[in-house]
């Protein structure tokens, strides 16, 4: 099965949504889905559709570098660790990369809440990915 034809339910959500600059491409026996959503809610649908396909996101024959438009309506919530850095996570999950960090006592956006233990959030580096809300605190 090609992996357009394993994820076409993904893609065609992504179409849906209106994603801009959408990219499409397989390599090396990976598939990379890439662009732009207009809120952290759509990206969430896209990440539930793709857990629907790949429980657990375990075959790892897909890449979603799917972001949130700079332009979406947020709230901003306090990192509130220990004393560490709180992980940036490419998807909703410790079994997820980490991506980036947020520092401790920082500001972060929030982009939306994907379940009541991950929210989608962008850090002041610009990075966007999942973190565990149970280090973040509302303002």
């Amino acid at each position: 099965m090609a992996l357009q034809d394993k994820y076409a339910e993904l893609i065609q959500a992504a179409q849906s949504a209106g994603a801009n600059n959408l990219q499409v491409r397989e390599q090396d026996n990976i598939l990379y889905i890439d662009g732009e959503v207009s809120s952290g809610q759509t990206k969430d649908n896209l990440w539930a559709i793709y857990d629907r396909i790949d429980p657990n996101f375990k075959s790892g024959d897909l890449v979603m570098n799917v972001n949130v438009s700079p332009d979406a309506n947020a709230t901003q919530l306090k990192v509130t660790t220990q004393t560490s850095n709180l992980n940036v996570r490419k998807g909703p999950g410790t079994d997820q990369p980490i991506i980036g960090k947020a520092a401790h006592e920082s500001i972060v956006t929030l982009l939306s809440k994907y379940n009541d233990g991950w929210y989608l959030i962008r850090n002041a580096e610009g990075v966007e990915g999942y973190c565990s809300s149970e280090y973040l605190t509302a303002l």
